[in-house]
């Protein structure tokens, strides 16, 4: 079909979404209960929108369009209550992470869609080992152009939020050495990672998306796996590449945080980006994934190295006055304690240090998951 015409949205407006694991309080492996906690959750009003996503071990929540942070925060807050409260119900737990660390994906089921029945007989065993947990989120835009614009100026900061919310350390049971495995999952779909170099709209829509429905490969701008796309039927930009937090604070953090970096690149505070900023861009994601905070990567201007850690405090300091022109200082300063203090990939593995398996971080995940940020961290 052809392709949507862009929605113009307000500028820097925000939507996030949460892919969460639905895990057995018994075990503490993924259990199939989408079926059943969304038919509960029909029952009353939801703060939000709640979708089953690929297998029946994962549920996808979304906000409503917000355009600050405390508003933001409270519906991520008042959603985790009323998904805490259906779970209890049902006895199934509810968590964030990038994966979970144990289960095995040949044990998941497939929810019965047809768009999800198409891509298991598309895919095949890729499509179950899309189990994995993901957060994305949308920024409003005012044009095409001004999307793809923010598309490719974000590409020398995606490792930000790879590190900084990574969060799936583990996979089947192993430690992967990475902080974000998640990520290599999805990078074994053919539509992955980043979309073509292009900064008009017309030029997107005529020269390349047109040429790709014709090929057969894509019907929708759904059949890219890009780490961010446009959604011209919202308006929007989508990142694609964090990890689930393990608490919906740290969710709303990260998606202001990038309010504040769209702000700031809208007012082109940096040179425009070229085609040749990509030439270190797989080399800069894979550092993210693999080391995360403690990653290095190489600027795609001047070719400089740059401790990743460094250069996520450095940006925060450029950033102060553009998210409290937004409203969103709260935000930052989350972002500025995560850098100094570790991910949820180091947490995770502290947990599984002083617990002594798997089990013990899945439970810890869920704990942080209900009580937030006000938990400590055992030990």
């Amino acid at each position: 079909m052809p392709l949507n015409a862009f929605k113009t949205s307000q500028s820097l407006s925000l939507g996030v979404e949460l892919e969460l694991q639905l895990v057995s309080p018994s075990d503490f492996d993924l259990t199939t209960a989408s079926s059943d906690l969304l038919e509960l959750l029909r029952r009353k009003p939801f703060p939000g929108t709640v979708t089953p996503e690929m297998t029946e071990s994962m549920i996808e929540i979304a906000t409503d369009v917000q355009t600050s942070y405390e508003p933001l925060l409270q519906q991520l807050l008042d959603i985790r209550d009323v998904l805490i409260s259906a779970g209890d119900r049902l006895n199934v737990g509810i968590c964030g992470g990038g994966t979970h660390p144990f289960q095995l994906w040949s044990e998941r089921r497939i929810v019965s869609k047809p768009r999800f029945k198409g891509l298991s007989a598309l895919y095949g065993y890729l499509a179950k080992q899309f189990t994995i947990f993901g957060q994305h989120v949308h920024v409003g835009c005012t044009s095409g152009d001004e999307a793809l614009f923010l598309l490719h100026a974000l590409n020398r900061y995606v490792p930000h939020f790879i590190a900084l919310s990574a969060s799936s350390p583990f996979v089947q049971g192993n430690d992967t050495l990475f902080n974000s495995a998640r990520l290599n999952s999805v990078f074994a779909f053919p539509l992955s990672g980043r979309a073509p170099f292009l900064l008009r709209w017309e030029d997107f829509e005529q020269q390349y998306f047109t040429k790709m429905e014709h090929t057969g490969v894509v019907s929708s701008m759904k059949d890219f796996y890009w780490d961010i796309r446009p959604k011209p039927e919202y308006g929007t930009i989508e990142l694609r590449v964090c990890d689930t937090p393990l608490t919906v604070e740290r969710a709303a953090a990260l998606a202001c945080y990038l309010q504040a970096l769209c702000r700031y690149l809208l007012e082109r505070n940096e040179p425009a980006p070229i085609e040749d900023d990509y030439l270190v861009y797989n080399y800069n994601r894979f550092q993210a994934c693999r080391f995360g905070l403690d990653g290095s990567i190489v600027h795609p201007k001047s070719y400089e190295q740059i401790p990743l850690r460094e250069d996520i405090l450095t940006t925060v300091r450029h950033l102060q006055p553009y998210a409290d022109a937004l409203g969103s200082a709260s935000a930052l300063e989350h972002i500025y304690q995560l850098a100094h203090e570790g991910s949820d990939a180091s947490y995770l593995r502290q947990e599984f240090a002083e617990r002594g398996s798997t089990e013990g971080m899945v439970d810890a995940a869920l704990q942080r998951f209900r009580y937030g940020e006000s938990m400590q961290r055992s030990g």
